[in-house]
């Protein structure tokens, strides 16, 4: 898998570096070798094209901590953090989501751990390595503890894996490694390792109704050599089927049977990701399956949803699955970036005071996410309408009611959920004031088009976006009101050209501190132009329905790409931009032809994904699909 290098250099003579050489051949490293001279390791981060594998000879652990480590998701650099009380010649370290935000020999304010003598640096960080390796300050101690400590203050990302039911301490002598020894033995790997594989953190639905249970199908799955991409196969049909029946079961028991299936898939989106990490099988195809295989699954719902209210004589079914899907999308839009704010102020946090309310949120927030198990911290789970009770609620009202109730249902809590996180997050952000959209290529996640690459200007960006928004909600609106003839064609022009407005900011740095909102304001200002496009047009709700689902899934390629640090996808540019495809649909509402170009559309988008899809994934490397470090089975979804 790669080469682990034991630093012998500055242990205590506790621990043979055999036991650590024998470990991490066991945990997959394909070479070990015995280093004692610093210099030496830099030499070989300097020629290393895979990561590389550090410890110290003074750490007592699991194998499968190491192997943990060694194909950790979380990030291309990381280290082992201890809870083990800090010996004054070790590093102690303090974390923010994840992430070793601070570490030093001296004491450190807030510690939240300590080094555990052990790393693997990603490829990308490798020549820091190689820097931090020559220049490691003589001193007392592990010699991995003062190159860590050199690492870290090259400014290298790093960051933090900690050890839940498994074992690992850092030991001094004979007793302590006599202690050591007796709590690694004391464990049992393998089952260990099974509840590992349940996220430590979940929602309440998940925690309660599914996790309770699901490690024994992954622990079956893993027997009979079904692989995760195999389970999210599996999952996507069972939702197929329940969203079938949604539509055209038109009886009490189809729904049941519908809900049953679709808690099931649920059940199974939950276990490919613990079947990954039970297996230590992620790769990038797994996350980004995974990633649309969720959102796919769920809308495909709510057009089973949306069928089943029309044919069961309510008149507006297909117009709240529509509503659902745009409200979720730009919803997760949000989630996406708000992330990547918060993951991005861990990092860096904002050089401006930051007192105020938005701070004593963060505070309290802080305080009840620490509060695990309390009725505050399942509240706060809960109240923001995550995956599991989205699915919980759609299998408990279809099969009590209806599936008109269902989406009712849906949307009800969707809009209290996304109103209550917009707020909080919206105070919080002014008060972080870290321009996350400076660190990435903006105009790739913006999804401009070449017509907005090529004129846009330095006008301020959330502002027009948020303007852009408005007006197609307008124009929405207009055409709900029944415009039409030359009074809509002529405010279709009016919307457009506001719309397109927005891609005005495009030059601009998106470095305000509520710029990470401007995506999602250009989601929505799309989805609503082609909603009120088919709305005006008499476009048949299906096709209107089917195109946002394209949209849709194009745009959650985008998101799981940045989640994985990605660049753009091969045919990029044949989805034409939002603001291409603006254009294409603008043109034929004000020509009168929207009713065949609108469908024409979403067919031509769907073939160039899936060829795009094709190209970035079916023709890489088989590397893409073995096990790899640094790459998870999805932020949204490996569950």
């Amino acid at each position: 898998m790669t080469l682990a290098v034991v630093l012998a250099a500055g242990d205590p003579a506790a621990t043979p570096p055999e036991r650590l050489v024998e470990q991490w051949r066991a945990a997959g490293a394909r070479e070990v070798r015995v280093v004692a001279d610093p210099a030496e390791l830099s030499a070989l981060a300097a020629t290393a094209t895979e990561p590389l594998l550090i410890s110290g000879t003074d750490l007592v652990a699991h194998t499968a901590v190491l192997r943990h480590l060694a194909t950790s998701p979380v990030g291309p650099t990381v280290a082992l953090v201890l809870t083990d009380p800090v010996h004054p010649d070790r590093v102690a370290v303090r974390e923010d989501r994840g992430q070793v935000v601070e570490s030093a020999t001296t004491p450190v304010a807030g510690a939240t751990g300590g080094f555990g003598g052990a790393l693997r640096v990603g490829v990308p960080d490798l020549p820091a390595l190689a820097t931090a390796a020559r220049t490691v300050p003589d001193g007392p101690g592990p010699a991995v503890d003062r190159l860590f400590a050199a690492l870290a203050a090259t400014g290298t990302t790093v960051f933090a894996h900690r050890v839940r039911l498994l074992v690992a301490h850092r030991v001094t002598d004979a007793a302590g490694l006599a202690a050591a020894e007796a709590a690694v033995a004391a464990v049992e790997e393998d089952r260990a390792e099974l509840k590992l594989s349940v996220k430590e953190r979940d929602d309440f639905f998940t925690t309660f109704f599914v996790s309770t249970w699901s490690p024994y199908v992954t622990k079956f799955c893993a027997r009979i050599g079904l692989g995760p991409t195999g389970v999210t196969a599996v999952s996507v049909l069972f939702a197929f089927a329940a969203a079938w029946l949604f539509a055209y079961g038109d009886a009490r028991v189809p729904w049941v049977v519908g809900a049953v299936l679709l808690y099931l898939g649920f059940m199974l989106d939950c276990v490919d990701g613990q079947l990954a990490r039970y297996t230590r099988h992620f790769s990038a195809w797994g996350g980004w399956l995974d990633t649309m295989a969720d959102r796919a699954k769920e809308y495909v719902v709510y057009a089973g949803l949306g069928a089943g209210a029309t044919l069961g004589g309510y008149e507006y079914g297909w117009a709240l699955a529509i509503a659902a899907i745009t409200l979720q999308t730009v919803r997760h839009m949000t989630d996406t970036w708000y992330g990547a704010l918060h993951d991005e102020a861990a990092r860096r946090p904002a050089p401006a005071a930051t007192g105020g309310l938005g701070a004593k949120l963060s505070q309290a927030s802080n305080r009840v996410q620490a509060d695990t198990g309390s009725v505050s911290y399942w509240l706060k789970r809960t109240v923001v309408f995550p995956i599991g009770e989205r699915w919980a609620l759609i299998s408990l009202t279809v099969a009590l009611f209806d599936p008109w109730v269902s989406l009712v249902a849906v949307l009800a809590w969707g809009v209290l959920a996304f109103g209550y996180t917009l707020a909080l997050r919206t105070l919080r952000a002014r008060s972080m004031r870290v321009p996350v959209l400076t660190t990435v290529d903006a105009v790739l996640y913006r999804d401009d088009g070449p017509l907005v690459r090529r004129l846009g200007w330095a006008a301020r960006p959330l502002p027009l976006a948020v303007l852009a928004a408005l007006a197609a909600a307008g124009l929405l609106g207009a055409a709900l009101a029944g415009l039409d003839g030359g009074a809509f064609k002529l405010a279709v022009a009016g919307a457009a050209l506001v719309v397109l407005a927005a891609g005005l900011g495009s030059a601009r740095p998106h470095a305000g501190a509520l710029d990470w909102l401007v995506p999602a304001a250009l989601r929505a200002a799309e989805y609503l132009f082609v909603i009120a496009v088919g709305v005006g047009a008499a476009v048949s709700p299906p096709l209107v329905f089917g195109l946002l689902l394209v949209l849709a899934l194009h745009h959650y390629d985008l998101t799981a790409r940045l989640e994985k640090r990605q660049a753009a996808p091969p045919l990029h540019d044949g989805m034409l931009g939002w603001d291409g495809r603006l254009l294409v649909l603008a043109a034929a509402a004000i020509a009168g032809f929207a009713s065949v170009v609108l469908p024409t559309l979403a067919g031509y988008l769907l073939v160039v994904l899936l060829a795009s899809v094709t190209l970035a994934w079916v023709t890489v490397p088989a590397r893409a699909s073995r096990p790899a470090a640094g790459t998870a089975r999805g932020a949204t979804g490996g569950r």
